[in-house]
C-alpha cells in the first residue's frame, strides 16, 4: 500500500464445517458469501478460498473469506443489512465453527 493511501478496513471469517456437512450446503454457504458483495454497497473487495497451508495448524477451519471496507461504518452496514443477516442465518445446519477477526490494513 503506498505511503500515502489511507488505511482499509479487513474484516476476515473463518470457517470449518461439521462432518457430515452434504458438500452441497457447503457449497451453498460459499455461493451465498461469495453473493454478498452485489447485495450490500461498501464492500470494496472480496476474497475467499480454502486452506492449502502445509503447516497444520488451521485447527480445523477450512474456508476462509476476507472483505475490504473504506470505513467502519461501512463494514458496521455490512454487518446489520438485511442480505448479511439472511446469510447468517443459513449457516446453523452445517457451520461448526466460525472465527472473525477485523484489522487495519497499513
Amino acid at each position: 500500500m503506498p505511503a500515502n493511501a489511507a488505511p482499509l478496513l479487513r474484516h476476515v471469517v473463518l470457517f470449518s464445517f461439521k462432518n457430515d456437512a452434504p458438500a452441497e450446503a457447503v457449497d451453498a454457504v460459499v455461493a451465498g458469501f461469495a453473493a454478498l458483495p452485489a447485495a450490500i454497497p461498501g464492500i470494496l473487495a472480496y476474497e475467499a478460498g480454502t486452506n492449502v497451508s502445509p503447516e497444520g495448524l488451521n485447527d480445523g477451519l477450512t474456508h476462509c473469506f476476507t472483505l475490504t471496507f473504506a470505513a467502519a461504518e461501512d463494514r458496521d452496514h455490512y454487518l446489520n443489512h438485511p442480505a448479511h443477516q439472511r446469510f447468517v442465518d443459513t449457516l446453523g445446519t452445517c457451520l461448526e465453527r466460525a472465527v472473525v477477526v477485523d484489522y487495519w490494513a497499513h
